[in-house]
């Protein structure tokens, strides 16, 4: 069976259904999602494209239960998002969901490495593990000579490698992005989304990715178009 044919096959890791979300009252409010539904089975990477405000931070947030909606409800490996209190929020961003963020969000006072081992560290893995998954993600990455080396001392692009590392350091189920090559250069950018591209098919698990650049398109299994807060393209894009 092919990749496509078991992703069409999978039940969804995230389901989405009818999700609105409004900011401010009145004349001021503004509409970030409205009805939006759709599901990501495991294994697809999923782009999230459309211009700037178009509800695509605001979608990824409530996705990874950082923002609630108003209505509609999320569910993400069989967890209702929309529904869990806030211990039930850190357990999910604990050992399902993670992040990287426009921002690379490193410790400036720790090496590659330890930043890479901060997720480990917080679920108390063994040091034995905890160094071997972390040499692990930097080879994946790309940088395993650069493990001893701080933040400062790393381009933009290996910071976010870095960035990425971290976030695939507890083995989530699904990884968020919201514009990670937002800071980058454009060859720099394409080497990161291929980047994640390589990680998704490694680990084994799950992406939706917000972005700006068509260019990215190309590596996405799917793409998901938003225009001021409302679905409007959802399109399957070959494997092969």
């Amino acid at each position: 069976m092919s990749t496509t044919e078991l992703m069409a096959t999978a039940e969804p890791l995230v389901r989405v259904e009818g999700v609105q979300r409004t900011y401010g009252r009145g004349a001021a409010a503004v509409h970030a999602l409205e009805g939006v539904s759709f599901e990501v089975r495991p294994g697809e990477l999923v782009a999230v494209v459309g211009r700037s405000g178009s509800g695509k931070t605001t979608l990824l947030n409530i996705v990874g239960g950082l923002d609630r909606p108003d209505e509609g409800r999320v569910e993400v490996a069989g967890r209702e998002v929309s529904s869990l209190d806030e211990r039930g929020l850190d357990a999910l961003r604990r050992d399902v969901v993670a992040f990287v963020f426009q921002s690379f969000g490193l410790v400036p006072t720790l090496s590659a490495a330890e930043n890479v081992g901060v997720p480990l560290r917080l679920r108390g893995a063994p040091v034995a593990e905890r160094e071997s998954r972390v040499r692990l993600l930097l080879d994946l990455v790309g940088l395993g000579d650069h493990a001893d080396q701080r933040p400062g001392e790393l381009s933009g692009g290996q910071q976010q490698r870095v960035a990425i590392a971290r976030a695939l350091a507890a083995s989530p189920k699904l990884l968020i992005a919201d514009e990670p090559t937002g800071q980058l250069d454009s060859e720099t950018g394409l080497a990161v989304m291929a980047l994640l591209r390589g990680v998704v098919e490694a680990e084994g698990m799950t992406a939706l990715v917000a972005t700006h650049d068509p260019t990215f398109m190309a590596l996405a299994d799917r793409v998901l178009r938003l225009e001021d807060g409302r679905l409007h393209d959802d399109t399957l894009i070959s494997l092969a």
